[in-house]
């Protein structure tokens, strides 16, 4: 599409439909996007002078719903991708090099004869880039480049996934414009995961690219991770009468690095005293009968953090279920009985390295006192600082961010809807 073409078709609203999809149909989000759009598209105008094809892409963020730190373990999960998300304006070429221009950060060049891993790269952005392309190339797909300009309001440190985000929307573009889309969603997320954990520096599981580009609400079993099962739910929380509220309690997670780690760490104890590496691959009623003799074998932290994994296991596909049958009443009983045991069993609401700080616990107390004891809350994410989540009414909602904002700050709350689709492509 020409550049003045796509101004107009945004100006006149042409992407209205395309956006109600993406990020709902309230008028002040829908105008918010406009606005977003055209903004984007005058900083690629002034960044890449001179351009005339030009096309849009977005990737959005996650939410984990259910099964908290069973990825690891190779259990299942039950995420969603919400109504944030990277954005970028493209144009291509075959110059043999991608430049990218990320809102606030410099821009990368990543030239696509030398798609080896730059040690130079690691923990940046251009090393996602480069990994993604790479996973495109030993496809055989012959990439010619491109320019880019993105913008996110998936921010960094969200626990909404940013970094997946953003690789599933570089995947998304190389594979429909250079692949014809014959990779697809789940490959891209794979693709995502491979350039996080290689290229970029990161452990990373593959739920956040999975649910990034598959889009909707996503039950994932990690059994087999090379090829996880994917199936995808459907509920509609507005029409329900909820909206999902995420805040951050910002909380620093400077310093929580060991905190993670005993997670899997401590996991991976109990299963190796079966003679498991994962705990997946432990029986669960093996598991019971055995608890008077790990005591002592274990610490009681690991003990009860598999007795976590194995209930957590079992909720995730229940909460899935649920939505699947549209009860929401027996979505939100599991929902929790998960919020407990990631409380009681898994503690990860706050370190233990850090007692006084308890953004979480304090974020869960509040939410309680503004929505009523009942309340649908949890810790989100991988716990510790960081991020709770609550299904809200509709009606409390303005109450409810109001109270949140009053603590943590303003825009700390974030008012969410289900996205039904990934990563895509919006113009013709």
């Amino acid at each position: 599409m020409k550049l003045t073409e796509l101004k107009k078709q945004l100006e006149a609203g042409t992407f209205a439909e395309k956006f109600e999809l993406l990020y709902g149909t309230r008028a002040e989000d829908l105008a918010r996007q406009k606005k977003r759009y055209l903004e984007l598209v005058s900083l690629f105008e002034k960044q890449f002078p001179n351009r005339e094809e030009v096309s849009l892409y977005s990737a959005p963020g996650r939410t984990e719903i259910g099964g908290n730190h069973t990825d690891h373990q190779h259990g299942c999960v039950l995420a969603a991708a919400v109504n944030l998300d990277v954005i970028a304006v493209v144009v291509f070429h075959n110059e043999g090099v991608i430049r990218l221009k990320s809102t606030g950060y410099p821009m990368d060049t990543i030239d696509l004869a030398d798609l080896e891993v730059q040690p130079q790269e690691k923990g940046k952005a251009a090393s996602l880039i480069r990994g993604v392309a790479a996973s495109f190339a030993k496809l055989g797909v012959k990439i010619g480049g491109f320019d880019a300009y993105t913008t996110s309001d998936v921010l960094s440190g969200s626990g909404l996934s940013s970094s997946a985000a953003f690789e599933v929307l570089v995947g998304t573009i190389i594979d429909q414009h250079y692949n014809a889309g014959k990779a697809g969603a789940v490959e891209i997320a794979k693709f995502g995961q491979y350039a996080e954990n290689v290229y970029f520096g990161k452990a990373s599981g593959l739920m956040d690219q999975m649910v990034s580009s598959v889009g909707g609400f996503v039950c994932i079993d990690f059994n087999d991770p090379a090829n996880p099962g994917i199936q995808k739910r459907e509920f509609d929380f507005t029409k329900a009468g909820y909206c999902l509220c995420v805040t951050d309690t910002k909380g620093s997670h400077a310093g929580l690095t060991d905190d993670y780690v005993a997670i899997p760490a401590e996991m991976k104890a109990v299963a190796a005293e079966f003679g498991k590496e994962y705990l997946r691959d432990v029986n669960e009623g093996d598991f019971w009968k055995a608890v008077p003799a790990l005591h002592g074998k274990c610490s009681d932290r690991a003990i009860m953090r598999a007795a976590h994994f194995f209930g957590e296991n079992r909720r995730a596909v229940e909460e899935a279920d649920a939505l699947e049958a549209g009860n929401i009443e027996r979505f939100f009983e599991v929902f929790k009985e998960s919020a407990a045991s990631s409380a009681d069993l898994l503690q990860n609401l706050y370190s233990p390295h850090k007692p006084t700080e308890q953004g979480i616990p304090l974020a869960i107390w509040a939410s309680r006192c503004c929505l009523g004891k009942d309340a649908v809350v949890r810790v989100h994410g991988g716990g510790f600082a960081g991020t709770i989540q609550a299904f809200v009414p509709l009606d409390k909602q303005p109450q409810y961010s109001e109270a949140m904002e009053s603590l943590f700050g303003k825009g700390s709350c974030y008012v969410l809807r289900i996205r039904p689709v990934g990563g895509i492509k919006l113009t013709d």
